[in-house]
């Protein structure tokens, strides 16, 4: 079993040092370890910008707060609380599923004439691969870096060891197998990319 779970690791795990970058990126998701993650690389001076993304989650109640009506306005009032300033998050608050995060920021960044050259990608580490092939294939261009944040249970050292942590990673092996074609349909053909 060392085996395996040594080759899933490798596989679901990216990871990188970051690195001065045009931006950080931060797909959906509830929770707040990837959220605090991008603050922290953009108060230590990565990158000048930040772009969550994401239009609602099915876990409402992770929120707390009825007054977000996304994941966006969510995310954004993290970073603004740990000391993000306003105007260093960029909005885009219509995506549902990851990959629409990756086209819809790239249409966000494509809007504003922003050229990323180098990308920061903050997220939940067993979400590493699955953000990285999307992201990379909507910004074809793009050097990007996945930095994910700490979360216990589900980091490349421990995630085997409970029920929880192997049932969260091994979904996301079967997510990358049953959407890698869609996504790689619209990458082929960018000019059907529905934005």
């Amino acid at each position: 079993m060392e085996r395996f779970f040594q080759a899933v690791t490798e596989f679901i795990f990216a990871q990188d040092c970051p690195e001065k970058a045009d931006i950080i990126f931060l797909p959906g998701s509830a929770h707040t370890e990837h959220v605090k993650k991008a603050a922290e690389l953009y108060l230590a001076g990565y990158a000048p910008r930040i772009l969550p993304s994401g239009a609602h989650s099915t876990a409402e109640s992770a929120f707390g707060d009825s007054a977000f009506d996304s994941e966006w306005a969510w995310m954004r009032r993290l970073l603004l609380d740990s000391g993000v300033p306003d105007a260093a998050i960029l909005r885009e608050d219509r995506a549902t599923y990851t990959w629409q995060n990756a086209l819809l920021s790239r249409q966000v960044t494509d809007e504003m004439g922003l050229r990323v050259r180098t990308g920061l990608i903050a997220c939940q580490p067993s979400h590493a691969r699955r953000a990285l092939f999307y992201y990379q294939a909507a910004f074809p261009e793009a050097r990007l870096l996945v930095c994910p944040a700490s979360v216990p249970g589900l980091n490349r050292d421990d995630w085997f060891l409970t029920c929880e942590g192997r049932e969260k990673v091994l979904g996301e092996v079967r997510r990358l197998g049953s959407q890698i074609n869609q996504v790689l349909e619209d990458a082929i053909k960018p000019d059907t990319r529905v934005y």
